[in-house]
């Protein structure tokens, strides 16, 4: 175990507890004695985290909760867990705030993140088995998770696939790119399907199947319809070289109405850790996203009258 990074005995435990030992891709019980050329897989959660988590009393819309986990719609701004120049103000430090309002013992112990500037749904284990089942899920690509983004662009096809390998942009750390299959990044699938067109933005949505860093940024962006609002990946650019000074005054406003990128986690389904049950969670567009959907739709539909 001293050549696992960040596991513990007590960790091993509860994976091989949670069927998260894996022998040749099934799962095995912590009598099984290891045979000769034997492929072992350990599904480990998080790591400990080396910053202290102070509670902090900030509103957060909990959709549901009982002993094992609980559903946070996350507003959009909110970082997932403290990290550099983010020690404060972070959905963990909400949490801790409401576990102890409660007089719970339980501890927020994350499974999974959404970037800081996109909101919605987010599973949260409170305590290890939990946490270490629903990893497992996360692992097995079983966890179903739909988004709902605008991305700049007429989108031609009703649904389709984006496959490529995602990693670190070489000349700048802050964005992800995606390379040739078997080069370079982490493989990455993300589903995806057309629910409405509004001339110059097309609603859709998107159904992961991997989950890495800034997947559907990336991969819009891949295929040429970066998300609306989006800075890093370029979707708030587009206005340049547009000579039509009223819907550059249109597109400015929409900015204004929403600086951030325009996606939001809007389903989540998976297996509870404990029951079994099928669990699936929806939830509203927030606001900004919902009132920039609605002025494209009322523009779009202006221009085709005229």
């Amino acid at each position: 175990m001293s050549r696992i990074q960040n596991a513990t005995r007590n960790k091993i435990q509860q994976a091989t507890k949670a069927g998260n030992v894996l022998v040749n891709e099934k799962a095995v019980k912590s009598n099984y004695k290891v045979k000769p050329a034997d492929t072992i897989t350990v599904v480990l959660t998080y790591p400990p985290r080396e910053t202290t988590i102070y509670a902090e009393d900030i509103p957060i819309e909990i959709v549901h909760e009982d002993e094992d986990v609980i559903i946070v719609n996350k507003a959009a701004g909110m970082v997932v867990h403290p990290g550099f120049n983010n020690y404060t103000g972070t959905l963990l430090n909400a949490l801790k705030f409401y576990f102890e309002q409660k007089g719970s013992a339980a501890e927020a112990l994350l499974v999974h993140r959404i970037d800081k500037d996109t909101s919605g749904l987010l599973v949260v284990a409170k305590n290890e088995i939990a946490q270490a089942r629903l990893a497992k899920q996360f692992y097995d690509h079983s966890i179903e998770r739909k988004y709902q983004a605008l991305v700049w662009g007429d989108v031609i096809e009703e649904k389709g696939t984006i496959e490529g390998h995602i990693g670190r942009n070489p000349s700048n750390r802050l964005q992800m790119v995606v390379f040739p299959e078997g080069d370079h990044g982490r493989e990455a699938i993300t589903h995806y399907r057309l629910l409405k067109r509004f001339g110059y933005v097309s609603l859709v949505e998107c159904q992961l199947e991997t989950g890495r860093t800034h997947q559907i940024r990336a991969h819009m962006r891949h295929i040429k319809h970066p998300l609306f609002s989006d800075a890093r990946y370029g979707g708030d650019r587009i206005l340049k070289g547009t000579t039509f000074t009223k819907y550059r005054q249109f597109v400015s406003n929409c900015f204004k109405m929403m600086s951030r990128q325009a996606l939001h986690a809007k389903s989540l389904g998976f297996e509870h850790p404990s029951t079994g049950e099928n669990m699936l969670f929806e939830s509203e567009l927030p606001q900004d996203m919902a009132s920039v959907i609605e002025k494209w739709d009322a523009y779009s539909k202006n221009q085709m009258e005229i």
